[in-house]
């Protein structure tokens, strides 16, 4: 790789020495028993790892600013102590730390929340107060006071947080700015909140003190500005004095993905280079850019002069420095699932990470010396659980030996990668292929091992990770010819005829449905993206959005997705992205139907029951996705070869196919092992 990634650049007062940013993130932690200890903790891992400037999860300048009550904010000198762990561990691990600023607005989860107008955001139950010109002078001095406090505190710098919709952002927007006083109206008008808080700041802390701001680029929402709006505000920040300006992508309100796995790589960095080239200070891209050579290739394209990646810090503490010893094979590469972050965060959980589930765990789950007596262990079934297991263990000193019946590792991650908008899941497997190499660990494919096998090998241990099957259905006509289990259709879609029933509407009948109703359109990832969700490529429009854009895709096939129950469908997708899979769906003319009955099988097609009324519904195929079951039918058995046998992922505990759930089982495993 060329060294466009890890030149040194100065920034303002900053000398830098590479080009990536760890972008902020809301962690949960602030929520935890001793959330300055873990915080410290766990940028302390990314700080060894090489990054050259960190940026930590909003921080309120004042209590109206709170995204949720119990949040983070520095409003006081008593506070000061506690902000002190994380900036002199992180200065001490070799790096260096930004405060970022966030005021939530309209977005704020209490009931005490304000905004420029009081109208209220469609993703939230609160509606905010409008301010008063004395409120807008109160929280200047707020974000002036948490600037103040920031240097104090030993910060190197701050990060404004004017995108996705949050204060700072409705002050800008036409959408949320209805006033009709100095703050309102033209876009000078609206963006004068901002830029007096960013001038109060230099007259406050001096010339030499570090300021970024996070600005809107593409807002994607209706009534939201333009390309051009936005560069007339990036002109305005540089001549603010702000030290380098990070491009947001979207509100929180948007109906466009922007960070999910179905959005493409770097899908926003032109937008970022629009930016660029006005302003005379850097700009850092972001947004969906989770490998060294994505990054790269931005700043060698001259579209960003850094990139601010933050997800990506959750899957591999040690990006940068893997990516600059050129050991990228040996990154974790973040798949942009949302299951372990933003999952976690919306239902109040603390944040981590499928593919590492030690992110924001570092305390509970420190680094640990080798086993102090290595134990021979056997694990069966090279799945994420038995994968996940293996390689820990194997770090931590023990002889391994993997034992799989396919020919192949990954499980049910093998179904998951065929999955359009899934095909990030490929990196977790190419991981997974690494590390077996990396460690040396003994894998024996297409071994269906036997007990005879097991007592011979003397194992100390045996972990039994066989995974799951797909749960069968007692429905009469079930072994019909045109019945298939979801595995058999993802082996063989050639089998499946036009007309299609998916009996099931979790998780793997949704992704079932994208996997058959899929058609190639032959235009480029991005082109193909924008198109899809209605993005206009030049940015020259309202929100960056082409109203004349036909997002309908009907799908060759007439797919219909039943459930037994009653109710909204789509239930058990996850929080944060389960409204993405339901939209292609509907693009792709997807029927739903449910509260029925199924009563059997023929010829004729699938019988149901529907309002008491029996009907027919006619089908070339008819697929079964009603969950799964535990593939242990050796756990007693193992009992007689040795005590300790343990079992993890689906073997241990059917659920919805959870590949978080099973790494985590295995990583929690080899955890236990040595300690």
């Amino acid at each position: 790789m060329s060294n466009h990634l890890f030149s040194p650049i100065q920034v303002g007062s900053l000398s830098l020495a590479n080009r990536i940013i760890m972008g902020s993130m809301h962690t949960g932690l602030d929520h935890s028993e001793d959330p300055f200890g873990r915080l410290a903790a766990f940028y302390k891992e990314r700080a060894e790892g090489g990054v050259a400037l960190i940026v930590t999860g909003g921080v309120s300048p004042n209590e109206q600013g709170l995204i949720s009550p119990g949040s983070m904010k520095l409003t006081n000198v008593e506070q000061l102590p506690s902000y002190k762990i994380i900036t002199d561990t992180v200065h001490q691990a070799g790096s260096k730390i930004i405060l970022q600023i966030l005021h939530a607005g309209r977005y704020a989860k209490q009931t005490d929340l304000v905004a420029p107008s009081a109208i209220r955001s469609p993703i939230n139950k609160f509606e905010p107060k409008e301010m008063s010109e004395q409120d807008i002078l109160n929280t200047i001095a707020d974000f002036v006071n948490c600037a103040s406090l920031a240097q104090q505190a030993g910060f190197d710098g701050i990060e404004l947080l004017g995108s996705e919709g949050y204060l700072l952002n409705e002050f800008t927007a036409l959408r949320t700015n209805h006033r009709t006083d100095r703050w309102g109206g033209s876009l000078e008008n609206r963006a004068r909140f901002a830029l007096e808080i960013i001038r109060a700041i230099r007259q406050k802390l001096g010339t030499e003190f570090y300021i970024q701001y996070r600005m809107s680029v593409l807002e994607l929402v209706e009534g939201g500005w333009n390309i051009e709006d936005a560069q007339q505000f990036a002109k305005l920040l540089e001549s603010a004095g702000v030290d380098l300006i990070n491009t947001g992508i979207g509100w929180h309100e948007s109906s466009i993905p922007t960070i999910a796995m179905q959005v493409p790589r770097a899908a926003f960095s032109w937008a970022t280079e629009k930016i660029k080239q006005l302003v005379d200070i850097p700009v850092a891209a972001a947004n969906r850019i989770n490998t060294a050579d994505v990054a790269n290739k931005i700043i060698q394209q001259g579209e960003a002069d850094m990139v601010y990646l933050s997800r990506p810090f959750l899957a591999d503490p040690n990006f940068v420095i893997k990516a600059q010893q050129q050991r990228t094979d040996e990154i974790n590469t973040c798949i942009a699932c949302n299951q372990s972050c933003l999952d976690h965060l919306f239902n109040f959980k603390t944040v981590s990470c499928l593919v590492n589930p030690r992110a924001c765990h570092e305390t509970l789950l420190p680094k640990l010396p080798p086993a102090a007596s290595a134990q021979n262990i056997a694990v069966i079934g090279a799945g994420a659980a038995g994968l996940s297991f293996a390689i820990e263990a194997k770090k931590n000193g023990h002889h391994i030996t993997l034992y799989e019946a396919n020919t192949e590792i990954g499980g049910q991650l093998l179904h998951a990668v065929k999955v359009p908008g899934k095909e990030e899941f490929n990196e977790l497997l190419r991981y997974f292929r690494v590390m077996l190499k990396k460690y040396n660990i003994n894998t024996q494919l297409n071994t269906k091992v036997s007990l005879e096998q097991l007592k011979h090998g003397q194992y100390d241990t045996i972990v039994l990770a066989a995974g799951v099957v797909p749960r069968l259905l007692d429905i009469q006509g079930i072994d019909s010819p045109n019945v298939f289990s979801y595995e058999d259709a993802f082996r063989s879609p050639e089998k499946i005829g036009q007309t299609v029933l998916i009996i099931g509407a979790g998780g793997i009948g949704y992704d079932m449905a994208e996997f058959l109703t899929h058609q190639d359109d032959n235009m480029q990832p991005i082109d193909s993206f924008n198109k899809s969700w209605g993005i206009d490529p030049t940015g020259l429009q309202a929100g960056a959005l082409d109203p004349s854009v036909n997002r309908m895709l009907k799908s060759k096939r007439d797919v219909t997705l039943l459930q037994r129950k009653a109710g909204k469908f789509g239930r058990s997708l996850g929080k944060t992205t389960g409204w993405i899979h339901q939209a292609e769906l509907q693009k792709c003319g997807v029927t739903l139907l449910g509260e029925l009955n199924y009563l059997k099988i023929d010829e004729a097609g699938l019988h149901i029951e529907k309002d008491g009324i029996a009907q027919v519904l006619a089908a070339d195929s008819i697929i079964i996705c009603a969950g799964q079951e535990s593939r242990d039918e050796l756990t007693e058995s193992l009992k007689n070869i040795t005590n300790n046998v343990y079992t993890i992922g689906g073997a241990k505990e059917v659920r919805e196919l959870d590949a978080a759930q099973a790494i985590r089982d295995g990583i929690e495993l080899a955890y236990t092992l040595n300690t």
